[in-house]
């Protein structure tokens, strides 16, 4: 196993990374975090462990752009815990849930990489084939309920004939209408 990633914060609040021998950025740390790296934040000058110091200010940025995770009512009952004295059992319970959640969101992912293969194209190929299996399936429902062929016909110049006399029945329908003109002369009498 290797030893904890070392970070020293300066004075002037920037973050020297040990390992790699550079400044880097809070959202540098940010990603070592996401990364799942170990790593701890110490002051340069005193070695004070800032690491939740640190945290803390991630957390707050990220809560201050785009959609916060934490609402205020959440914020306000986290704050009424200090001091309080069940607050030494809050951070356990607080860290016990979130591990459950995450084993929950593991399991979650697991059994959703097991539907989806190994591409999501290959949920959507199966979804969109279970849809088509029940359109055909409704469609042969409705067309055996109204007495039509569900199958294609065998010989499509058999269709052809029917169109045409469909074609020329509804232009014998057809009439022109009348003028507004001729509607009044052939409602007057003469």
């Amino acid at each position: 196993m290797s030893a904890t990633r070392v970070i020293k914060k300066y004075p002037n609040r920037r973050l020297y990374d040990t390992e790699i021998s550079s400044y880097i950025t809070i959202d540098d740390v940010r990603q070592l975090i996401v990364d799942g790296e170990e790593f701890e934040v110490r002051d340069a000058k005193t070695g004070e462990d800032l690491t939740r110091q640190v945290l803390l200010q991630i957390i707050s940025e990220h809560e201050q752009k785009g959609q916060p995770m934490l609402s205020t009512q959440l914020l306000s009952q986290l704050i009424r815990f200090y001091g309080d004295s069940l607050q030494g059992f809050m951070g356990n319970y607080l860290e016990r849930s979130m591990q459950l959640f995450l084993e929950q969101q593991n399991q979650f992912r697991q059994q959703m990489g097991g539907l989806l293969g190994q591409t999501p194209w290959a949920l959507l190929n199966q979804l969109t084939e279970r849809n088509m299996a029940l359109w055909k399936e409704f469609q042969a429902t409705l067309g055996n309920s109204l007495g039509t062929p569900t199958h294609p016909r065998e010989n499509p110049a058999t269709e052809a004939p029917s169109r045409a006399e469909a074609r020329s029945n509804l232009a014998r329908q057809a009439k022109p209408y009348p003028r507004a003109g001729h509607i009044h002369a052939a409602r007057c009498p003469p």
